[in-house]
């Protein structure tokens, strides 16, 4: 369920915030998805500094397509749209001896996982497209790679390859996909990272690459995602306040008098949702599919709702993300939450795994404490369901 914690609430605390008395304004068209938090953190600046600017009523939870709203920076320096910074100021250096070649980011990469497939530098990677912030990229955007020799990833060094490995009788063979890592792998098929490294012959836990072979020592076969569960009590003992249970008898109430879509019905209210929103479909279907196994009745023990088992708290976050009211009993309402609130902590977070994570766990608490053990084995369930998908 997702833990919408005081800081997620405002702008990345990581993301630069230009400051508003030094900056000149502009004015902006709010397009169609746009949301007063997009453009905040595509602009550099709060939520706050918008609605005081504009005088926006209702703490600028409505805002319109067609709208105009006055942003900070120059004309041409910061984009209008409500997504993510686009490094269009940064043009590729003529082609020389090593070169310089332009990759589209797809669903999933991060800019380190880029930076590693083409063998440069993160701190390189990031100065030659003028990005302060390494999280804030997104599907489709274009990414100068300093220094590539050519339009094809380069190949990472293979340490040692894997092939010359023969897994035992009771080892597997895992084929790295595009996001994995070895701490990830190790996590997924419950083995130590030092006898996975081990077992391959690996030196560095951070050189593997997509297509990579990896020997998965006393596994006789690929793990199963965990089969969700909707908890009716509470794990260890724990007895939540009579208020809290009051509360979760009226929503299972509620539902069950509502006329709700099967889940196949709701898989497919997902996947349009996602990708209307620019998040992988595949990723909202399988946090979907852990959280609530696709059902708009499920209700935990601590009152989280729906598909996306949204909590109070969550659905006010997810509101002001979607510059409307949402109510978290209305499946489309409920999954345009769940995805809306994903869009935002894979902004925030500097991996696939850590926006996951904070979807679990709360974003700040991650960020400040680590991933508990239980928030791990949530991700490395969600992302076996995702293999499945």
């Amino acid at each position: 369920m997702p833990f919408a914690d005081a800081a997620a609430l405002a702008p990345p605390a990581h993301a630069a915030v230009a400051p508003v008395a030094a900056t000149p304004w502009k004015t902006v068209t709010v397009r169609p998805g746009d949301t007063l938090w997009n453009l905040a953190v595509a602009n550099h600046t709060s939520i706050a500094a918008l609605v005081e600017k504009n005088r926006l009523a209702h703490g600028g939870s409505v805002i319109h397509a067609g709208q105009k709203l006055l942003v900070p920076g120059r004309p041409s320096a910061t984009p209008s749209r409500g997504a993510a910074a686009k490094p269009g100021t940064s043009r590729p250096a003529a082609a020389s001896g090593t070169g310089t070649v332009i990759h589209v980011v797809r669903a999933g990469e991060s800019m380190s996982v880029i930076a590693q497939r083409y063998g440069v530098s993160l701190t390189k990677l990031l100065a030659a497209n003028k990005l302060a912030n390494a999280s804030l990229i997104y599907v489709g955007q274009r990414i100068t790679i300093p220094g590539a020799a050519s339009t094809t990833p380069a190949t990472p060094a293979k340490p040692s390859k894997p092939g010359t490995t023969k897994p035992g009788a009771a080892d597997s063979v895992y084929v790295v996909k595009a996001g994995d890592s070895m701490s990830v792998i190790a996590q997924r098929f419950g083995v130590s990272l030092t006898k996975l490294l081990a077992a391959n012959k690996l030196a560095n836990a951070s050189r593997i690459y997509v297509g990579q072979r990896i020997v998965i020592p006393g596994t006789a076969s690929t793990p199963k995602p965990t089969t969700p569960t909707t908890p009716t009590t509470p794990p260890g003992g724990y007895t939540y306040p009579n208020k809290t249970a009051q509360a979760v008898a009226e929503s299972k109430a509620r539902l069950a008098a509502m006329t709700v879509p099967n889940r196949t019905e709701t898989a497919a209210i997902i996947r349009a949702t996602a990708t209307r929103h620019g998040v992988d479909p595949k990723l909202a279907l399988a946090i979907g599919y852990l959280e609530s196994g696709w059902s708009q009745r499920a209700v935990s023990y601590t009152n989280a709702v729906g598909v996306m088992q949204l909590m109070p708290v969550a659905e006010t976050w997810a509101s002001q993300l979607a510059g409307r009211d949402l109510d978290r009993f209305d499946v489309k309402d409920n999954v345009t939450g769940g995805v809306l609130i994903l869009r935002a902590l894979q902004a925030m977070a500097d991996s696939r795994e850590q926006a996951i994570a904070g979807y679990y766990q709360g974003i700040y608490s991650v960020r400040t404490k680590g991933m508990y053990s239980d928030t791990k084995r949530y991700v490395a369930n969600v992302l076996a369901i995702y293999d499945r998908m």
